[in-house]
């Protein structure tokens, strides 16, 4: 697996991964409505790379096919981590995790869905608070999660 910098050409595969990662992964932790409005934050494609190159995303890549990708700023707020429906299981979100972490200067944050929760936590982030999300008319539950650096 190559972990590699964003480019604005992989817009699309991101997007798409983004749409079917979703609609299959998260599927028994939200409802259809919630699914389809959470989706939505990918149909601007300028937008969508725009704030991934904002934001250092990444991408991996096994055969030349992207399998996940993330996104954390300057802050150590890791906005988007996705592993690709048909890869889960597989380390690729950890492997990306890993290298978005090594970004960070210091603690890092995310809003874990229901799904992802369980991930972060085995990655040792903690529950800051629960938090709804109101998106096209939709209520989605997600967690403000923190890591602390390791001591040194």
């Amino acid at each position: 697996m190559l972990i590699r910098a964003y480019s604005p050409e992989d817009a699309e595969a991101t997007a798409q991964l983004f749409r079917e990662t979703i609609r299959e992964v998260c599927k028994d932790d939200y409802t259809p409505g919630q699914l389809r409005a959470w989706v939505s934050g990918c149909d601007d494609l300028d937008a969508w790379s725009a704030s991934l190159l904002a934001n250092g995303a990444l991408v991996a890549e096994e055969d030349g096919r992207i399998v996940g990708f993330g996104d954390i700023d300057e802050t150590g707020y890791l906005d988007r981590l996705f592993v690709h429906k048909d890869h889960q299981g597989e380390g690729v979100g950890a492997a990306l995790c890993d290298a978005l972490e090594a970004l960070a200067p210091g603690s890092v944050s995310t809003y874990a869905s229901i799904t992802a929760r369980p991930f972060f936590e085995t990655r040792g982030y903690m529950i800051v608070c629960e938090n709804i999300v109101a998106r096209d008319g939709e209520r989605l539950v997600n967690y403000l999660m923190k890591k602390l650096p390791r001591a040194q």
